[in-house]
């Protein structure tokens, strides 16, 4: 039997099969997981094209996590091809270009407002929408970045990646009465397509290249999605509002 065999899997952000969503999908099946995906608008495209790379086609739900009414459909519309969930992947994050690139003090709070919406707040509502899907609890993990300390460019989303290490652990308090457990999975850097949109990736580069006590791939993102799939299975039953880091090491070095 697999990790997760006979488990019931919602996975937000794949985009492409460079994408550590994906691999926790693939992964997902290969454990014995139902996996339903989500994605929207311009993005369904690249979701349903990578949907087919994965061992078994998966369905697509339609999930903005900044609309309301989605979320209040969200239940709904997965039930369409499982009947509950016990895993919640949240793969999710964005920040307007005015709130990268080492512009920090001149950002407007429109722009920083965004951020926090789409990458830390968004973790409460998918969680909420998604819980009358978890009756028997079950667990939800957010891919996160080290927020202890300031990177080079990374500017707002630092900021917004402190306040979604934040929202875990309370929601970790008060999902846990339910049986929901809430962590987080801190990457080290991976060459997604996101990745790729941050500027400045390539400082996020040198010093995992020159500090990571093990050998850290920038372009392998399945160390981080077995993670993932560990933190969902059966193996981690009394672990809450931790955050697990996957990044060769280099969060326990100093400078």
């Amino acid at each position: 039997m697999g990790l997760l065999e006979g488990k019931r899997v919602l996975i937000t952000g794949v985009l492409t099969d460079q994408s550590i969503a994906f691999q926790v999908a693939r992964l997902a099946q290969e454990e014995g997981a139902s996996v339903v995906l989500t994605s929207f608008g311009r993005t369904m495209g690249l979701t349903k094209r990578s949907a087919g790379r994965l061992p078994v086609t998966p369905p697509i739900v339609e999930l903005d996590v900044t609309n309301a009414e989605d979320l209040a459909a969200l239940a709904g519309r997965v039930r369409e091809h499982v009947d509950g969930l016990d895993g919640v992947l949240h793969s999710i994050g964005f920040a307007p270009e005015a709130a990268l690139g080492g512009r920090f003090l001149e950002t407007e709070w429109e722009d920083v407002s965004t951020a926090v919406h789409v990458s830390a707040y968004s973790l409460k509502a998918l969680a909420v929408a998604a819980k009358p899907l978890m009756e028997s609890g079950g667990s939800v993990v957010g891919l996160d970045f080290d927020a202890t300390v300031a990177w080079p460019k990374y500017d707002w989303m630092g900021v917004a990646k402190a306040a979604f290490e934040s929202t875990a652990r309370y929601l970790a308090r008060d999902l846990g009465p339910s049986g929901i457990r809430v962590n987080l999975v801190a990457a080290g850097p991976i060459r997604t397509m996101a990745a790729k949109s941050i500027p400045g990736f390539d400082d996020f580069e040198d010093v995992w290249s020159t500090r990571a006590p093990l050998a850290w791939d920038l372009d392998d993102p399945v160390p981080a999605a077995r993670a993932c799939v560990a933190l969902m299975s059966d193996w981690f039953p009394a672990t809450t509002g931790e955050i697990v880091h996957v990044d060769g090491g280099v969060h326990s070095q100093g400078a």
